[in-house]
């Protein structure tokens, strides 16, 4: 047997052990990711079922987009991921390295479509209220102005009354302050909307700056937006959550089942 070929199998041999290897490191990292379980969850409201079973395991490091026309009951599913609306069945709860604990208000940031910060303060003086009453939940304390920096806030805006900020920049600071929290779930309420396109696209960089160590969920009715921001994408039609194969999103059929759930109701 010639030495190419004897040196050729033993490559091929300890190839063979390395996949194996990796591939077995790979499922226990994959296991032990942080995750967000939904267990068949169900909200009525009198007969009407908005949420319907809904079974769904959301893991750390990726952004999701939830995808659903408006009034399909994205809000609704925050609401109760929040704890704003108690849910009729079912649960959900944090799974971290395989164990399971309940979901805590710490743990979620929520970022909704209509900012709700506190107008008669400036930004300054609300993020410095915000930064000392959670001194404990925040990591890597920085300076006001370097997080004013990170959202991109400028500093004539920044000694400013929250009450004659914009929409977009009263957004600016709800989202700023939820990421400061540093929660381990992070919704997203049809968060880009009331930005201009240079700012939605900061907010998009950002986004996925910080995803590694957030569950992000990002609500929209937008299909475009979804499929340029979010890792994987899932749809909420009719009380039903389903996850759609981005990779395959070209796909005629699966595109145009998109399109369906993302019709207004007549």
């Amino acid at each position: 047997m010639n030495l190419y070929k004897i040196y050729s199998q033993i490559v091929e041999k300890f190839l063979n052990i390395w996949y194996s290897i990796a591939g077995v490191i790979n499922v226990e990292i994959r296991e032990n990711v942080m995750k967000l379980v939904v267990k068949n969850l169900k909200k009525n409201f009198e007969k009407k079922e908005v949420l319907k079973d809904i079974n769904f395991e959301f893991e750390k490091g990726n952004i999701y987009g939830l995808l659903g026309r408006n009034g399909a009951g994205k809000t609704t599913f925050f609401n109760c991921l929040n704890e704003d609306l108690d849910i009729d069945v079912g649960e959900f709860y944090i799974e971290d390295n395989n164990v399971k604990r309940k979901m805590e208000a710490e743990d979620v940031g929520y970022v909704l479509s209509t900012p709700n910060v506190p107008e008669f303060l400036t930004a300054r003086e609300f993020l410095k209220f915000f930064i000392d009453i959670n001194k404990k939940r925040i990591k890597n304390e920085k300076t006001i102005d370097e997080y004013f920096d990170f959202m991109k806030i400028e500093e004539e805006d920044r000694d400013r009354l929250l009450k004659d900020y914009s929409h977009g920049m009263k957004n600016k600071m709800q989202m700023l302050v939820n990421i400061i929290a540093n929660p381990n779930v992070l919704l997203l309420d049809e968060p880009l909307t009331s930005f201009d396109v240079v700012v939605a696209e900061e907010m998009k960089q950002m986004l996925r700056e910080i995803k590694k160590d957030h569950i992000i969920i990002f609500s929209t009715h937008i299909m475009e937006l979804a499929l340029d921001l979010c890792d994987e994408i899932v749809i909420l039609n009719k009380g039903i959550l389903e996850e759609i194969d981005k990779d395959n999103i070209d796909n005629e059929h699966l595109k145009n089942k998109i399109l369906e759930a993302l019709k207004e109701e007549n």
